[in-house]
């Protein structure tokens, strides 16, 4: 994944897109669900190869983090997490994918 500076997260969400992470995750209660697919995932299935973080304009603590995935079987896409009080991913499993160990 090529790290760039992203102003906005639909840039962010585009440029990903364009480089084949075009699945469209989602943590669900027990697993992270492909949303086209319906293709279930665990966090070890998942590796995190890049992420990009969005302050809140108004409140810092409305963080949104958008992450670049790469499931096992190939499949590749984003995840995006909210920090905000409304939200509905399972933040404990998200945060149990591993991260890449390799850059690019």
């Amino acid at each position: 994944m090529t790290q760039k500076h992203f102003n906005t997260l639909s840039e962010a969400t585009n440029a990903l897109a364009k480089e084949g992470y075009s699945a469209d995750f989602i943590a669900g209660d027990t697993h992270i669900v492909d949303s086209k697919t319906k293709v279930e995932y665990t966090p070890k299935d998942l590796e995190i190869v890049g992420h990009h973080r969005f302050e809140g304009m108004s409140n810092p603590q409305d963080d949104t983090v958008i992450f670049a995935l790469q499931a096992s079987d190939g499949n590749r896409g984003t995840l995006i997490m909210s920090h905000s009080a409304e939200h509905s991913q399972n933040v404990e499993l998200i945060k149990r994918i591993p991260q890449s160990n390799t850059k690019g």
